[in-house]
């Protein structure tokens, strides 16, 4: 076929197997397909079907570009794919109040406009003995903060603690992003509770403390508790705020939870909603209630709230982390017995005729960096990764040693029963 042979647009949108279709998006279809037509035949290819491709066309644009898929990696947290699976019930709550109306902004009882703050504000008090609670959108807990305590004035900030975490989201552009002014104190590996001291003046408004989450300084190092950083900030009058990264609002070794900050005299706590919570993308802050007023009276709070959708599934999720943890997927992978991850192994193994092969889950998320989760793969070709990725739905493991690891800790009964008929699927 020559370049002068292809139809016009008009032509191929008119092709009798293209009728029953919308006739803006066929128009739209056909361009696509003609303009790589061209490409193909200025290349030597011949181009083929145009009415097939057209419709093939039409089928992709309808196809949903954000699918579910089977997670094979043994990283729990998978920022890549979805951080936290939510659990059921924060699913059948968001469901129920994404159907149809609810009272995000209406009080029931006295019959006039509410605060949609008051739905999850309750149960993150009880759970951290907070005074009052915040939620906004991801990452933006702790812009809010400095935006509405320190705008135009000082932040201190040790040294060791300018982290930057996932997509180049670093703690000094939040800073600068929300109108306060960086002052770094201490050194990379060693800061005291006296570098705060010493550097306080009179632009300081905040102090600020971050977790190092996604990563730890090891040997000669030393960094201020929290009490100690407290003790500071009440001698001079200033808030001290407490980035707590993942977050955790039950025990885990290793990692504070906010909890632990608020007692140990933090003014305000940030921490996430997914990750180590296990709930849906969300930024918390709790902690003193009148510190917690000024964020929500901020102009700023009303371009970072959160939707319906998003406090129906925290509410959920916060409901089972107060009685029925276990119930958390991200919960219950951390801590499912070892015998459990192999007996699933050892069942995909036989189903799919790979090997059960010993491995190393992580959390991920940037949570827990140094923590290493035994775990139990099955061991397939490594031809089957590109098949099983793009089918249906995805499979996404882990090549290594020239084989593709389906690691079992970051699947359930149901989904390593799904990744076996993936495989034989792929096989075929």
């Amino acid at each position: 076929m020559k370049l002068r042979d292809l139809p016009s647009v008009g032509e191929l949108a008119r092709d009798e197997r293209l009728a029953q279709e919308p006739p803006p998006l066929v128009v739209a279809a056909a361009r696509e397909v003609l303009a790589r037509a061209r490409e193909e035949i200025a290349a030597g290819h011949e181009p083929g079907d145009l009415a097939e491709r057209t419709l093939a066309e039409l089928a992709a644009t309808r196809a949903p570009a954000l699918r579910r898929a089977l997670n094979a990696t043994g990283v729990i947290v998978h920022t890549n794919l979805g951080r936290a699976p939510l659990p059921e019930a924060a699913l059948a709550r968001a469901l129920e109040v994404g159907r149809g109306y609810s009272n995000l902004e209406y009080d029931l009882t006295a019959g006039a406009r509410g605060s949609r703050q008051d739905h999850v504000a309750a149960i993150l008090r009880r759970l951290t003995g907070a005074e009052a609670a915040l939620v906004v959108n991801n990452a933006a807990a702790v812009m809010l903060a400095l935006a509405a305590l320190a705008e135009g004035r000082e932040v201190l900030v040790s040294r060791g603690e300018l982290i930057e975490i996932g997509d180049g989201f670093r703690i000094p552009d939040v800073l600068a992003r929300s109108g306060a002014r960086l002052r770094e104190v201490g050194t990379t590996n060693r800061t005291r509770a006296a570098d705060y001291e010493h550097a306080i003046g009179p632009e300081t408004a905040v102090l600020l403390r971050v977790h190092q989450s996604n990563f730890r300084v090891v040997g000669f190092t030393e960094q201020p508790t929290v009490e100690q950083l407290a003790a500071v900030a009440r001698r001079h009058g200033l808030p001290l705020v407490d980035d707590l990264g993942s977050g955790v609002l039950v025990h885990l070794e290793g990692e504070p939870s906010a909890k632990e900050s608020l007692a140990g005299g933090a003014d305000l706590v940030c921490f996430s909603g997914d990750k180590l919570l296990g709930g849906p993308q969300a930024g918390i802050v709790v902690g003193r209630a009148d510190l917690v007023e000024r964020l929500r009276r901020h102009p700023l709070h009303r371009a970072l709230r959160s939707d319906k959708l998003t406090l129906a599934a925290l509410e959920g999720t916060l409901a089972l982390v107060l009685d029925r943890p276990a119930e958390v997927p991200v919960l219950r992978m951390l801590r499912e017995p070892d015998d459990t991850v192999r007996t699933r192994a050892e069942r995909l193994a036989r189903a799919t005729g790979g090997d059960v092969e010993e491995t190393v889950a992580r959390v991920g998320g940037g949570a827990l960096p140094l923590a290493e989760l035994p775990s139990v793969a099955c061991a397939v070709e490594e031809s089957l990764a590109e098949p099983l990725r793009t089918g249906e739905p995805p499979v996404v493991g882990v090549l290594r040693d020239g084989r593709l690891l389906l690691d079992c800790r970051t699947l359930t009964d149901a989904e390593a029963e799904e990744v076996a008929a993936a495989v034989a699927a792929a096989r075929g």
